[in-house]
């Protein structure tokens, strides 16, 4: 009587060998033999570890699962290298940072480290493998730099840090702006700055569009208010010296002079000298609005014109010109370090060549 063999459960290399013989089965397919096709999705289907292992690794999988949901939610807090953060990836609401206010804040970094973590959105970067561009935290980023030049020590070289998804909080301006008007309130020209901003960079349509969306909670009287002060920051930004110190009443008044027509008088006003204070900038101001007669009442504030860009050209010389369309007609922007009057005049007279045929 012949002595029975005692059956052993195929090795994880067995199996992967059978799996290779059955895949590479000419007759492998819909007229192979049934058995066949069993056999080969049983080789793939087994588990050669045991039911510790098993359990073990989908735990594992489990936690890794539970990890990237937290991590996408903002639940998770990280340690960030600073060079991998992009402080400029928005243009920043806040438009000045207060010297004092900055050494009050590295004092207390130094002293009991960062309280509350910055914020930032990932994006790829070809260099990097993986950069994160600032949501909000700029001073806070800003103050960790500052210290690591100082001292290059290791515990400022990385910050805490949580990821955001910009989209689900509604954009990364609306998020930006949202987290600054919880800790410290912005002043109406940085809200209508950043408003004006948002619609040249595609975010929104009109600069009211922007308005709205950013700032929901706002009443309609502030909103109008704010698209005052972007009406402001489109035509005389460029001029002003101290704009963030403007006070409402003194803005209000200068918007509705800006919807009377009076932006060149304004403009050549600002551009006779560059005041050292905001008083000595308000003087000019007023001095230029004692001959305007505004016929809308400035308290009622308005709505900004409508502004259509076109594409920014950029020149080899380092300038940008960009068109621009609203009520009164067409507009061509000129920026760049190289711009001043003189550039403006030689400018104008070509143009005045080229069209004057």
């Amino acid at each position: 009587m012949a002595k029975r063999r005692k059956l052993e459960a195929p090795s994880a290399e067995d199996l992967s060998k059978l799996e290779q013989e059955f895949s590479a089965t000419p007759g492998r397919g819909p007229m192979a033999a049934p058995i066949a096709q069993v056999a080969a999705e049983s080789a793939g289907l087994h588990d050669p570890r045991g039911p510790e292992e098993r359990a073990e690794a989908a735990k594992h999988k489990a936690d890794a699962e539970r990890l990237r949901d937290a991590e996408g939610r903002g639940l998770v807090m990280l340690e960030l290298p600073i060079e991998t953060i992009d402080a400029d990836a928005l243009v920043r609401d806040r438009v000045v940072l207060d010297a004092e206010e900055m050494q009050e804040l590295k004092a207390s970094i130094t002293k009991g480290g960062l309280r509350l973590p910055i914020e930032v959105f990932v994006r790829p970067n070809e260099r990097l493998g993986t950069e994160y561009g600032l949501l909000s935290g700029y001073r806070r980023l800003m103050a960790y730099r500052d210290l690591f030049a100082m001292t290059e020590m290791d515990k400022y070289r990385t910050i805490k840090a949580v990821i955001r998804d910009p989209e689900a909080m509604g954009g990364t301006f609306a998020a930006m702006i949202e987290e600054n008007e919880i800790r410290a309130s912005l002043s109406h020209f940085e809200r209508g700055r950043i408003s004006v901003i948002a619609v040249h960079q595609g975010a929104f349509e009109t600069t009211e569009a922007a308005v709205n969306a950013l700032f929901p909670a706002a009443s309609k009287a502030k909103r109008s208010k704010i698209r005052s002060f972007a009406l402001i920051f489109e035509e005389l930004g460029d001029m002003l010296t101290f704009p963030e110190m403007l006070k409402e009443k003194d803005g209000l008044r200068l918007a509705a002079a800006l919807r009377e027509g009076a932006e060149e008088r304004l403009r050549d006003a600002l551009a006779e000298r560059t005041p050292e204070t905001p008083a000595e900038e308000a003087e000019m101001i007023g001095s230029a609005l004692a001959g305007i007669e505004l016929k809308a009442d400035p308290k009622r504030g308005g709505r900004p014109k409508a502004v259509k860009t076109g594409p920014v050209k950029e020149l080899s010389t380092g300038l940008t010109l960009q068109a621009e369309e609203d009520s009164r007609g067409w507009m061509i922007r000129l920026r760049g370090k190289r711009v001043d009057r003189e550039l403006v005049q030689v400018a104008m007279a070509e143009l005045e060549r080229l069209l004057d045929r």
